[in-house]
């Protein structure tokens, strides 16, 4: 597609960001009159470009990132199955259901001073505290899923032969539960990452979005706050957009009605 024609297909889109950088710039410059307060839009540019020409803002990419996968897979690992075993037998929702509900309330910022007693300045430990962000929706969505099975779907596999607890969870269960479990997982991964700022605000790296955005408010450096505001802003929204996509073409293909 032609640049043109993204242009026009855009247009609404590109117009509004258009008009809010433009009111940005002419309150930041014109009205507020200090830097401190609000840095106008071509500082935050400036910060940008300085920041990758000397390569540190590809390294706190890096380092973000990885503190946010060590978090996400291991409340992939551990939330899915929890959350299978809770909707699917009653007797293990009864035992877990209290310890769930009473740990589930806690901000995953309370958990700081463990993650730093348990693990040290390490990035295991600021993936700790993404994690407990992360793993609760996924429980809680990969549960409701599994409760939401309808008893036909079940009835009618076990009529067909389907009859190990095993078989079921598999070919029945799961792919009906699918769409809740995805839906817990988005909300998962958009809670760990706003828990990245401050997984990483304890210093864990010298590196990290989270932690130069910390940094540079130390050193009253306005302009480069905002722009690593705006980096995790437009990185999550990238993981959000890839994980959509692949999940609606590869596992949820039948809700749009195509089937392979």
């Amino acid at each position: 597609m032609k640049l043109k024609e993204v242009a026009q297909k855009n247009a609404p889109e590109i117009t509004s960001l258009i008009v809010a950088v433009t009111l940005w710039q002419i309150v930041a410059e014109f009205i507020i009159k200090r830097e401190l307060l609000l840095p106008s839009f071509f500082d935050v540019v400036s910060s940008f470009i300085s920041t990758v020409e000397s390569g540190t803002l590809f390294i706190d990419f890096s380092i973000s990132l990885m503190h946010f996968g060590i978090g996400v897979i291991a409340a992939l690992l551990i939330g899915i199955p929890v959350g299978i075993v809770m909707g699917w037998f009653k007797t293990v929702n009864r035992i877990s259901d209290p310890i769930i509900e009473i740990l589930r309330p806690i901000p995953p910022l309370a958990w700081i001073p463990f993650a730093l007693v348990w693990l040290g300045l390490t990035h295991t430990a600021a993936g700790f505290v993404i994690f407990v962000g992360a793993v609760f929706p996924i429980i809680i969505n990969t549960y409701t899923g599994f409760k939401s099975v309808s008893k036909i779907n079940v009835e009618a596999a076990k009529v067909l032969g389907c009859v190990k607890q095993r078989s079921l969870i598999r070919h029945i269960a799961f792919p009906s539960s699918l769409p809740s479990i995805t839906a817990g997982i988005r909300i998962g991964m958009g809670v760990g990452w706003m828990c990245l700022v401050a997984a990483e605000f304890f210093g864990v790296s010298k590196n990290g979005l989270g932690y130069k955005l910390w940094w540079h408010y130390g050193l009253h450096q306005m302009d480069f706050v905002l722009m690593y505001m705006f980096m995790l802003g437009i990185l999550g929204l990238t993981i959000d957009k890839v994980f959509r996509k692949y999940i609606d073409k590869r596992l949820l293909k039948w809700q749009s009605g195509v089937v392979v």
